[in-house]
């Protein structure tokens, strides 16, 4: 068949027609070609096939030379062409070699193709093909890693698709559903397994399902499961198609701690008793059963740990929580299953309950009092505490309004009043309990003003030697000038200023202005300052008393530090290691109110104090009662065997003073040699080294003005006009 004939027979399949030589160079290109190449066949005659190979599209060129070398004939080899105008493209070629009569190798002959949007539609499938396996490789992991269960349903409710989450949250086998699966026929599978709580229903689940498709948006439907948990199914309707997605969230621990949230934004973390919000809305209720009819009174009790910080302090917060749930559990254990203990915060608790009447409640409260006070075990330490408690009553038959706010009010100020009262008792409130409450709110206002405006001042009390009546020092005792009430008797503000604090900062006032007057006196005369227990708690009291000394020059050994009892008796070993370091600095310690305690012998063992102070309440009745006198002769006699001084406090009379002396006291102090006076009339008093007055003349007046003592910052109370004084020698 002639060329030009076979070539148009070639192009009903293929493009063009080519041929090479024996080194692969082109020697005839049909002009079919010129469209493909973009060039005319006839540039290309002479070229490498090779060169027209772009080896860096991915073309097998390896494979070309290959099959060439080898002389074998080849199908369909797609290589990448470079066309001119710098696209590439994409030929398929196709040939046999052709030999001469003599079996010579002549080349190559061939058929080719331009593929180029073949090849391009073919990579479009496969990339589209590649990405849509990716989507389903990604759509199937977020299937699989959904924390929710999910099905899919057709129009005819036929299941289309579910994951792993889904059969893990139902207890279902990897076999138990298929696809094609009717909703109902899953639905009575689990019923039938006993997933969903008992008396769930087929019925009900499926309408449960139709009411959430039918609903504006999506709303989660709850399902209780056998073993407790709940379910959130939220059904979305698919927009083509019909059918719908169901999503199964397994909310069990959400919930619950939703529930915990709420619990604990009513209750204590400490303790689990419920708080004061939850106390409030409780206490809601009751007081409104009460105007609904209900039978008996509501109880508020409102209660007061005593002696919890020291505890606290001493033994640290770990020891104090303890404490705090120990005391948590009497008061829960020892209350009717109705009545509500709860704690307020700090150590303070509340109870309520119905009772028949006051006595009731008092009842109630003594026996808490009682059960709270016994002994306490804990981490190895023994601890011993108190309570105080303040009720307030309300009843239907009350004419007053009545709310659980004003009856906590009520019962916090009976608590009050039964502080004040000694603590370790209950006081039922009455309506004047307000009146002093408001008075107390005043005073305490005032004393904040005075302590700003310097209106408190120092009185001094002689200290006399009997071996020769000599004045050996001063006791100093605060007052409080009133600018409208005048003088304010110590009795009613050190007190106030003990239970707000304000004692320290009054303290430190009087224990730096005692030490500055101090140090005009003549070196033999020393000061003796009175300490509230609060001040020795405080880290900075050494601080403050090494301040007091430094600023005003006075000589540690001049300066006597008066402590009561109770000092000791809370946080004993802090106490004790500040009383050691203020001696080491040379300070004197006297202990105040000797022989009130059950148990200042045993301290003067733990601690050697330099003077004791005999409780002026020996002294009243010693002159005519012989065991006083034996109590004071007896304290002497343990003082001067300890190498202790020993001081009687509250000497009035003469005869006082004679049963004094023979009982061997070293040192007095009294309204018999003078009363507390400015510090301006005892600069005089040491000039003169007499006091005004003639001896015998003070008794009398003497005992009708004194007055016992209010606290250890505050003795004699009463400040009494001038009294003639005993004669005393500087």
């Amino acid at each position: 068949m002639p060329l030009n004939d076979f070539e148009a027979l070639a192009r009903i399949a293929f493009d063009w027609l080519w041929v090479t030589d024996a080194e692969d160079r082109f020697s005839y290109i049909s002009a079919g070609a010129e469209p493909m190449l973009g060039r005319p066949p006839a540039s290309l005659i002479g070229t490498k096939r090779s060169a027209m190979i772009c080896e860096a599209e991915g073309a097998s060129l390896a494979t070309y030379r290959e099959t060439i070398a080898a002389r074998r004939p080849f199908r369909e080899l797609t290589y990448v062409y470079r066309h001119p105008d710098g696209t590439s493209r994409w030929f398929e070629i196709s040939g046999r070699p052709h030999f001469s009569a003599e079996g010579t190798f002549l080349g190559y002959q061939g058929v080719g193709s331009d593929v180029t949007e073949q090849h391009r539609t073919r990579l479009a499938l496969v990339e589209a093909h590649a990405e849509l396996s990716e989507q389903n490789r990604r759509f199937d992991a977020a299937l699989e890693n959904m924390t929710h269960g999910l099905c899919m349903f057709d129009a005819e409710q036929r299941l289309l698709v579910w994951n792993r989450r889904y059969l893990e949250i139902f207890g279902l086998p990897e076999g138990a559903l298929h696809v094609g699966m009717g909703q109902r026929a899953i639905i009575e599978a689990l019923v039938a397994l006993g997933r969903y709580k008992r008396g769930l229903t087929v019925d009900a689940v499926s309408e449960g399902t139709r009411t959430s498709l039918t609903d504006e948006g999506p709303k989660a439907v709850l399902r209780e499961l056998a073993d407790g948990r709940v379910i959130a199914v939220t059904h979305r309707p698919m927009a083509e198609g019909g059918g719908w997605v169901a999503t199964f969230e397994d909310i069990t621990e959400r919930r619950r701690n939703e529930a915990r949230i709420i619990h604990m934004a009513r209750h204590d973390g400490l303790t689990d008793l419920p708080n004061r919000t939850r106390l409030r809305e409780i206490g809601a209720e009751r007081v409104e059963a009460l105007r609904t009819g209900a039978d008996g009174q509501l109880a508020v009790l409102c209660l007061d740990l005593d002696r919890f910080k020291p505890v606290n302090d001493s033994f640290g917060h770990a020891v104090g929580d303890a404490l705090l749930r120990a005391v948590a559990g009497r008061l829960r254990g020892h209350v009717r299953g109705h009545d509500v203990v709860a704690r307020l915060g700090g150590d303070e608790f509340a109870v309520l309950s119905h009772v028949e009447d006051a006595a009731g409640a008092m009842g109630l409260a003594e026996r808490l009092i009682e059960i709270v006070a016994a002994p306490y075990r804990l981490d190895g330490i023994t601890v011993e505490i108190g309570m105080s408690a303040g009720i307030a009553l309300a009843g239907a038959e009350d004419d007053l309004p009545q709310d659980i706010e004003c009856l906590l009010k009520e019962a916090d100020i009976a608590l009050y009043e039964a502080k004040t009262g000694g603590r370790g008792t209950a006081r039922l409130f009455e309506p004047q309990m307000d009146a002093t409450l408001r008075e107390r709110l005043g005073l305490e206002r005032e004393l904040r003003e005075a302590l700003a405006q310097s209106r408190f001042e120092l009185h001094y009390q002689p200290l006399v030697d009997l071996s020769d009546n000599r004045i050996t020092g001063m006791e100093a005792l605060v007052r409080w000038r009133h600018p409208e009430r005048g003088l304010v008797n110590p009795a009613v503000f050190i007190p106030l200023a003990e239970e707000t604090g304000l004692i320290v900062p009054i303290g430190e006032w009087v224990l730096g202005q005692a030490c500055r007057d101090a140090a005009a006196w003549p070196d033999a005369i020393s000061v003796a300052v009175n300490v509230s227990p609060l001040q020795l708690r405080n880290r900075g009291f050494v601080q403050s008393v090494l301040g007091a000394l430094a600023t005003s020059g006075l000589k540690a050994s001049r300066l006597e530090l008066e402590i009561t009892e109770s000092v000791l008796l809370d946080d004993t070993e802090v106490n004790l290691e500040t009383l050691h370091s203020l001696r080491r600095l040379g300070v004197r310690i006297s202990m105040d109110d000797f022989g009130t305690g059950y148990s200042s012998i045993s301290y003067l063992r733990r601690f050697p104090f330099d003077k004791i102070k005999i409780d002026r309440s020996f002294v009243r009745d010693c002159a005519g009662q012989s065991d006083a006198g034996a109590i004071i002769r007896a304290i002497v006699s343990l003082g001067a065997s300890l190498g202790i001084t020993t001081l009687v406090e509250g000497i009035e009379t003469e005869p006082q003073l004679a049963t004094i002396r023979a009982e061997g006291a070293q040192e007095v102090q009294g309204y018999l040699f003078s009363p507390p006076r400015p510090v301006h009339e005892i600069a005089l008093l040491l000039e003169a080294g007499i006091a005004s007055g003639a001896g015998n003349a003070a008794g009398p007046a003497a005992s009708s003005a004194a007055s016992p003592a209010a606290s250890p910052t505050a003795s004699h109370a009463a400040v009494p006009a001038e009294i003639p004084a005993r004669t005393l020698a500087a």
